[in-house]
Formats: structure tokens, C-alpha cells, sequence
């Protein structure tokens, strides 16, 4: 029997860390250690873990990985933890600059990094398909439509921006966004090619949150035992 995995959870107060806090306490693969939250460590309902402030990382008990949901401002500061603790590091933070993913790619000369803006499986796909799709229909305009939340922050989504990525690999040419954020709306992306008479739809639509749960915890497990790099979730999962 292997043993478990020793998981800590940056940004354990947020809706993405509430649910990781959840489901992980169900998940015999790991062993949750702790949750940080910020400044502020009020209890969070069902949380089964002890729950630190920022400026208490160093009282943090061993750990073998982390995941990490936060702010873009806090990003550089896990990133220097988790080398200097030697331990693997799965992030789903968006809004990140130029800055931000340089010094991801330095810290992953010395551990295990994996950054997505998504951990949706059908989203990892969808990726795919429309790479294929914009190397075959590389005179096309592209349109990418993204809907989420009224409380995210960055806007295109980091899903979104993504999703454009795959676009420019196959094309070669930059999509258009359009962003929209209404109710509680979790993600929906649409990605739209347009040529002369026709069009072709490629959808994405997030029902529960759970889904990227699942996936950062999938993905965690099978990084833990990679050597240092700068992966990506569709590799480790497709």
C-alpha cells in the first residue's frame, strides 16, 4: 500500500480551496496537512485540517505538495516556499504576468511545477480539438467567448487565454475575446470559427466546481513523483 500524500492548500477560503479542503478530506491518496488562508484565520466550515496565516509558513509541519488557489500577489511567495521545502507544486492562480511565469520556470529547475488555468478534463480536450481545428481551418476568424462569475477578477479567463494559445499554435493567428460576468455563472467557453458561409462552435460548459477539484487532486498525485520541470495538465492526464 502506497502512503499517503502529504497535501497542503493555499487560498483555503476561497471557493476553489473550500472545495479542495472537502473533497481531499475524502480522498485516501492524501493526507491534508493544512490550509492557508490569508491573514485571516477564521474556522471554515467542514474544515478537518489546521489552518495558518501567511506569515505563519514557517511553523508548517513536512509536506510533499502543494496546491495552490490564491492571488496573482501571492504567487512569487509560494513559489520560493515550495523550493525551499523541496516540494511539488500544482497552481491554479490566473491573472499572472510575464514576471510571474518567469520565475515559474526558474523554480522548476529545482522542483515539480505544474500551472494551468483549468483542471477540467473536458476542458483539456477541448484544448486539443481546437488546435486540430485551427491548423485545418487556419483562414477563419476566431471568436472566443467566456462567461463566469460576477466575483472573478481577471478578464479573458486564464481558460480562455489558454484556449487562444491553442488557436495561435495552429493557426498562427490571434483570437478575439469577448468576456461577460453574470450570477455565479462557474465557466462557460465557446470558442467560434467563422469562414465564408459556415461556422463551427467548440463548447465548454462548467457545471460544478467539483470537476476542478477533481482534477487538481489528479494532477497532484501523479506530480509528486516527477522529476523537476514545468509540466502541463493535458500531459500528465490525456
Amino acid at each position: 500500500m502506497k502512503q499517503t500524500i502529504k497535501l497542503v492548500i493555499f487560498g483555503a477560503s476561497g471557493k476553489m480551496g473550500r472545495a479542495l479542503l472537502r473533497i481531499a478530506a475524502a480522498d485516501h491518496r492524501f493526507d491534508l496537512v493544512a490550509g492557508f488562508v490569508g491573514s485571516n484565520t477564521s474556522p471554515i466550515d467542514g474544515a478537518v485540517c489546521p489552518l495558518f496565516a501567511i506569515h505563519q509558513l514557517d511553523e508548517l509541519p513536512k509536506f510533499d505538495i502543494a496546491i495552490d488557489f490564491t492571488q496573482p500577489e501571492a504567487f512569487e511567495a509560494i513559489l520560493e516556499f515550495c523550493k525551499t521545502r523541496n516540494t511539488a507544486l500544482v497552481s491554479g492562480t490566473t491573472g499572472l504576468n510575464d514576471q510571474h511565469r518567469k520565475r515559474m520556470a526558474e523554480t522548476a529547475k529545482d522542483i515539480p511545477v505544474l500551472w494551468a488555468s483549468n483542471f477540467s478534463l473536458g476542458v483539456a480536450v477541448l484544448n486539443d480539438l481546437v488546435r486540430r481545428a485551427a491548423q485545418i481551418l487556419e483562414t477563419w476568424d476566431v471568436d472566443i467567448t467566456e462567461t463566469h462569475h460576477v466575483h472573478k477578477k481577471d478578464a479573458p479567463s486564464g481558460t480562455a487565454l489558454s484556449l487562444g494559445q491553442s488557436v495561435e499554435q495552429g493557426a498562427g493567428q490571434v483570437p478575439h475575446y469577448v468576456s461577460h460576468r453574470e450570477g455565479e455563472v462557474i465557466g462557460d467557453h465557446t470558442v467560434k470559427f467563422t469562414g465564408p458561409g459556415e461556422f463551427i462552435e467548440l463548447r465548454h460548459n462548467a457545471l460544478d466546481r467539483d470537476i476542478f477539484v477533481r482534477g487538481a487532486l489528479e494532477a497532484a498525485y501523479r506530480l509528486r513523483e516527477k522529476s523537476p520541470g514545468l509540466y502541463q495538465f493535458a500531459e500528465l492526464i490525456l
